[in-house]
């Protein structure tokens, strides 16, 4: 007949000491299975601290890493704002330039334009002023008697040598014989006003040509000295007094 075995209980003691002089030692016994039970819990609490503290440390590692990634990035965006102001300032001066060099274009060629426009304007009025039959038609002096009856004329008589000269830039329109004087000469001046000049003398222009004021139409000599004048306006006579510059 087999002895049958009994498990031996086993015992775990805990002491429990203080650093006081006078504290005594306290001694408290655990079974095996609560002995086993604490450690577990222990072991659990011990792991989760130390989990704990390596899941704090790597995530204030990760986000340290996302800080300076963050920081970088923003150093990077600052870097290049201040790249683009520059090159914007630097444009801006370039631009700048240009616009004071291109206004100072734009004056001179203004006052450029203004210059030409005067003179234009005075050229204008120089040529309108040659269109009119104002100019003393004969050089030197000439005595003039006025005629009122009939179509209103002048018959200047001058002295030999000197010229009979158109009173206006014109064309000549006609150039043929007269009854009274031998030959006449027509001018239109474009303008409406029209000059005749009768004399005895040799025609010195042509049908077509282009005479300016001043410009010769006969030599006056010895026996060609008397010169009949007269202006139509629009196709009217009117008395060459009216324009004659006596001065001229």
């Amino acid at each position: 007949m087999k002895t049958k075995k009994h498990k031996r209980k086993t015992n775990r003691v805990v002491i429990v000491a203080s650093d006081a002089v006078d504290a005594g030692v306290r001694h408290l016994r655990l079974s095996h299975w609560v002995f086993r039970v604490l450690m577990v819990v222990f072991c659990v609490a011990v792991g989760y601290v130390v989990g704990r503290i390596i899941y704090e440390e790597q995530y204030k590692s990760r986000v340290w890493q996302i800080a300076n990634q963050k920081i970088a990035e923003a150093q990077a965006a600052n870097e290049e704002m201040q790249e683009k102001l520059a090159a914007a300032e630097s444009g801006s001066l370039d631009m700048q330039s240009q616009v004071i060099a291109l206004k100072s274009k734009i004056d001179l060629l203004s006052d450029t334009v203004n210059q030409k426009t005067e003179e234009m304007n005075a050229l204008a009025e120089k040529i309108q002023q040659q269109g009119i039959p104002s100019r003393f038609p004969m050089t030197g002096s000439a005595s003039i008697d006025e005629i009122t009856d009939g179509e209103p004329a002048c018959i200047l008589n001058g002295t030999e040598g000197t010229v009979v000269v158109a009173a206006a830039t014109g064309v000549v329109t006609e150039v043929g014989e007269d009854a009274d004087y031998g030959s006449r000469v027509v001018l239109d001046h474009g303008n409406g006003y029209v000059t005749i000049y009768r004399n005895k003398g040799n025609c010195l222009v042509k049908v077509g040509d282009t005479v300016a004021q001043g410009g010769a139409l006969y030599y006056i000599g010895s026996d060609n000295t008397k010169l009949g004048y007269q202006i139509q306006q629009d196709g009217t006579y009117i008395s060459p007094m009216q324009l004659i510059d006596i001065s001229g």
